[in-house]
C-alpha cells in the first residue's frame, strides 16, 4: 500500500521550496530538457523510485521528472545528508518523500521500502542500496523494472560484481562513468564541496597546513587541486602506480598512508574502500588531526579503531566528534565519517549537479525508449554526453569551432596528403 510522505517537519515546506527554487534558476540544462519534452510527457504512466542525497538539487531533478509525467517517490541515500526543509518542500509539490535527517539504520531501511512500495518502473540509485534491497528483499518487484541509473563509483563497482555473478536482474546506466559526470561532478564538484564542508564545520584556516588526500581518482584530483588553491601542502596516498605518478607530476608529494599519517593536519579519504585510515595510522597522527571522508560509505576512516583507542569521546561542536587518546592527543572526526560535503554541507554546486542530473534524467528517457535491453551495466551513449556538454556551453554563452567537410574527410582518411 502506498503511503503519504514520511517527514520530520512538514511545516518547513515553504523554506525548503525556496531552496529548491534557488537552484532551479541555476540548472539550465535540466530546464532545457524539461522545455524540450514537457509537452510530449515521455514518462507519463511510469513510476520512478529515487535513492539519492536529498538536498535542493536532487529535489529539483525529482520535480522535473514528475513534470514529464512520472509518479515519483524519493528517499535519502545517507542518513546525514537529507535536509528536512527540502524534503518537506518537495513533498508539498507532489512528490512522495520518505526521509529525514539523522535516520537510524532501521528507519533508513523503512524509508527505502516505502519508496519501493510504488512498484517502480525506473529507478535512480546512489551507491547501490536500492538495487541491493530490490534483489534481496523485494524480489517481487524485479519483473516490473525497465532499468535504472547509478550515480557513484562505489555503486557501479557493486553493479559490475552483480553482473559478473549473474544476479543483476535489469539494465543499469553507469552515470558516474560519463564524461560530463566524472570530469566535472567528481573533480570540480567534489573538490569545492568537500572543502566547503570542512571549512564550514571547523572554521579553521587551510593555508599553511598539510592536507593528506587518500585516493587520486577524479574526486581525489579535485580535492587535492582545491587544497593546493587554498594554500595547503598536499600529500597524496595511492595503491595505483599510474595515479600515484599522476599525483607526483601534478606537483604533490606521494607516500604511503603510514608515513603521511605523521605529517597531516587534514585527512580526506576519497577511495570507496574500507579502513583506508586504520588503527596503526591513527596511533602516529599529530595532536589535533582532522579526519574527513569524501568516499561513499562511512568505513574509510576506521571508526572502530578510533573508539578502541579513545579514553573519552565527545562532541567538540556540530558535526565534529572528538576522540581523546591515552597519551592526551585529540583526533577529530567530521560528520561521523560520512560524506563531509553533504553531511556537513550542501553538496556540489548547482551548476555542476545540473550536468549530472541531466545525465540521470536522460538515462531514464533512454531506458524508457529502449525497453528490451539485457540485464547488464551500460555506459552512457556518447550522443547523450555530447548533448549535455552542448547545453552546458549554450548556458555559458560559449561557441566552439566546427570541422569543415574537407577537414572531416581529412581526419577520417588514412591516405592523407602531406
Amino acid at each position: 500500500m502506498i503511503t503519504k510522505s514520511t517527514l520530520r517537519n512538514p511545516e518547513l515546506a515553504e523554506e525548503g521550496w525556496r531552496k529548491i527554487q534557488w537552484v532551479a534558476d541555476k540548472m539550465d540544462i535540466l530546464n532545457e530538457i524539461l522545455k524540450e519534452h514537457q509537452e510530449s510527457q515521455p514518462l507519463e504512466g511510469k513510476r520512478v523510485a529515487i535513492c539519492l542525497h536529498l538536498e535542493a538539487k536532487t529535489a529539483y531533478m525529482a520535480y522535473v521528472i514528475s513534470q514529464l509525467g512520472a509518479e515519483v517517490a524519493i528517499a535519502g541515500s545517507n542518513p546525514l545528508s537529507t535536509q528536512d526543509d527540502v524534503a518537506a518542500g518537495l513533498a508539498a509539490h507532489g512528490i512522495m518523500v520518505h526521509s529525514w535527517y539523522g535516520s537510524t539504520p532501521k528507519e533508513y531501511k523503512e524509508h527505502l521500502n516505502k519508496v519501493l512500495n510504488i512498484e517502480p518502473d525506473l529507478i535512480i540509485d546512489d551507491g547501490g542500496d536500492m538495487v541491493e534491497t530490490l534483489h534481496k528483499e523485494r524480489k517481487e518487484l524485479l519483473k516490473n523494472i525497465i532499468g535504472g541509473a547509478e550515480e557513484t563509483t562505489t555503486g557501479i563497482h557493486r553493479l559490475e560484481a552483480m553482473e559478473s555473478d549473474g544476479t543483476l536482474a535489469f539494465p543499469m546506466m553507469a552515470v558516474n562513468d560519463a564524461k560530463c559526470k566524472s570530469l566535472f561532478d567528481n573533480r570540480y564538484g567534489t573538490g569545492q564541496s568537500v572543502w566547503d564542508g570542512i571549512m564550514r564545520t571547523t572554521n579553521l584556516v587551510v593555508a599553511g597546513k598539510t592536507a593528506v588526500v587518500a585516493g587520486y581518482g577524479w574526486c581525489g584530483k579535485g580535492v587535492a587541486m582545491r587544497a593546493k588553491g587554498l594554500g595547503a601542502r598536499v600529500v597524496v596516498t595511492e595503491i595505483d602506480p599510474i595515479k600515484a605518478s599522476e599525483a607526483w607530476m601534478d606537483g604533490f608529494e606521494v607516500m604511503p598512508m603510514r608515513e603521511a599519517a605523521q605529517k597531516g593536519d587534514f585527512f580526506i579519504t576519497v577511495t570507496g574502500c574500507k579502513d583506508v585510515i586504520d588503527e596503526e595510522d591513527l596511533k602516529v597522527m599529530k595532536d589535533g588531526a582532522i579526519l574527513a571522508n569524501a568516499g561513499h560509505f562511512d568505513v574509510e576512516v576506521s571508526k572502530p579503531a578510533l573508539n578502541k583507542l579513545a579514553v573519552e569521546v565527545s562532541e567538540a561542536r556540530k558535526n565534529i566528534r572528538k576522540f581523546e587518546l591515552k597519551d592526551g592527543r585529540k583526533l577529530y572526526l567530521l560528520a561521523d565519517g560520512r560524506l563531509v560535503n553533504l553531511a556537513a554541507g550542501d553538496g556540489h554546486p548547482a551548476e555542476i549537479m545540473d550536468m549530472t542530473f541531466a545525465l540521470q534524467l536522460s538515462s531514464l528517457l533512454y531506458l524508457n525508449h529502449n525497453q528490451n535491453l539485457d540485464a547488464q551495466v551500460y555506459n552512457i551513449p556518447d550522443d547523450i554526453d555530447d548533448m549535455v556538454a552542448e547545453y552546458k556551453l549554450q548556458s555559458l554563452g560559449l561557441e566552439i569551432d566546427q570541422l569543415t567537410e574537407e577537414q572531416e574527410a581529412y581526419i577520417n582518411s588514412w591516405e592523407n596528403e602531406k
